[in-house]
């Protein structure tokens, strides 16, 4: 899970501004695992001290996270190397 978690923040990001349950449900949904809070909410922070989402607090403690311009550009890096690397694996 930790190995793609950045990647799939990133990507979920790119669609629209979420907050951490949020982004946990949505990984759930598509891994069929659940990042526990323990896992999704360091990611978070790693991804932010490096620029590339910023959180906006909402309501009471709910934080909204988005996705940065420096976020977008490692994001696209991301996917074309995720490309090179799994290309051959699928028929």
């Amino acid at each position: 899970m930790r190995g793609m978690l950045g990647f799939l923040v990133l990507f979920l990001l790119s669609k629209k501004p979420m907050h951490g349950q949020e982004l946990a449900d949505e990984i759930a949904r598509r891994k069929g695992e659940r990042p526990s809070p323990g896992t999704i909410y360091p990611a978070l922070k790693s991804l932010r001290e490096m620029g590339f989402i910023s959180a906006d607090e909402k309501e009471g403690k709910t934080i909204a996270y988005t996705l940065t311009e420096r976020g977008r550009l490692a994001l696209r890096i991301s996917k074309r190397r995720f490309i090179r690397t799994f290309i051959g694996i699928f028929p």
